[in-house]
């Protein structure tokens, strides 16, 4: 495993888990899965419905909680909730403090959402804080009123999509990129670029693993989600080769090809995406690990 040092010197292990989209059984298998083949960070969220299920992985691993970075995110539904919205959300996973807090979509009260972070932060509830799917110009009136800078933001970021202005403008910060969907939403054409297949073939790899690997040499957290264990351990079959600046450079030339995702930027709050939520106090004190069939709009991604 290799480590990103965050701009509060805590570090990270720069591939993890990610869980969206699995049912807390699936979850909880994936999670168990990942920590046995030596993954050190799982990521999980809110509007996952899966926390207590990987909680319930990291109990039951029987490694110590300062091995295992955890990560996890608050749903705008619960922004205006206060510090309960934080001890809801530890309370699932079972564990005292989690590694990472994100701020889950840039709507509703993120501000307000943000001082509760940075007061969980100051009471040794977090030990980094992130925003997820955050537009530049959100990140930065973040920014402005921080007293914590953001350690880490996560956002679409594939060899097709390299975000290198967010990356710009985030270095002076120190800020980490993380990638959701790195390898593009599982596409099969990003899967199939010569250049990967060329270089899989070379390393004795996957494109998968190359595009991976790629992820890691640009600095960059990475959280593939996978319930297959052999496809899991695959995953983090990453660490034994590198690839060159020419091959980097190769790989450059792809940026820009295409996104797969559009931000919701007119929504002033959000919905919980799989059942509502009517009141402040219910937005902390139901959210179960049962998975319900009324699924909204909403994206949950990341």
């Amino acid at each position: 495993m290799e480590y990103l040092k965050l701009n509060n010197d805590v570090e990270m292990p720069i591939e993890g888990l990610g869980t969206f989209l699995m049912t807390p059984a699936e979850a909880e298998a994936s999670a168990a899965a990942a920590l046995a083949a030596g993954y050190e960070h799982i990521d999980t969220a809110n509007a996952y419905m899966n926390e207590r299920a990987v909680g319930r992985a990291i109990a039951k691993s029987g490694i110590a909680r300062d091995k295992i970075f955890v990560s996890t995110k608050l749903w705008p539904s619960v922004y205006d909730a206060g510090m309960p919205a934080v001890d809801a959300t530890l309370q699932r996973l079972g564990l005292d403090y989690v590694d990472m807090l994100i701020l889950h979509q840039p709507v509703g009260d993120y501000l307000a959402a943000w001082r509760t972070m940075e007061e969980a932060y100051r009471a040794g509830k977090v030990r980094a804080l992130g925003l997820s799917n955050f537009p530049q110009d959100k990140i930065a009136e973040v920014i402005e009123v921080a007293d914590i800078k953001p350690q880490l933001v996560t956002v679409e970021c594939h060899p097709y999509h390299v975000q290198r202005d967010l990356r710009a403008y985030l270095a002076p910060y120190g800020t980490v990129i993380e990638a959701w969907y790195p390898l593009g939403h599982g596409d099969k054409g990003l899967l199939e670029e010569p250049v990967f297949v060329a270089l899989a073939e070379k390393y004795g790899k996957t494109p998968a693993q190359v595009i991976l690997r790629w992820h890691v040499q640009m600095g960059t957290s990475i959280i593939p989600g996978s319930k297959n264990p052999a496809h899991i351990a695959d995953n983090a079959n990453i660490f034994d080769f590198s690839l060159t600046e020419d091959e980097m450079a190769e790989i450059a030339k792809l940026d820009g090809t295409m996104t797969y995702y559009t931000p919701l930027r007119k929504h002033s709050r959000a919905t919980w995406p799989y059942a509502p939520i009517s009141t402040r106090r219910s937005s902390t004190q139901t959210i179960t690990d049962q998975p319900s069939s009324r699924r909204g709009p909403v994206d949950c991604r990341g």
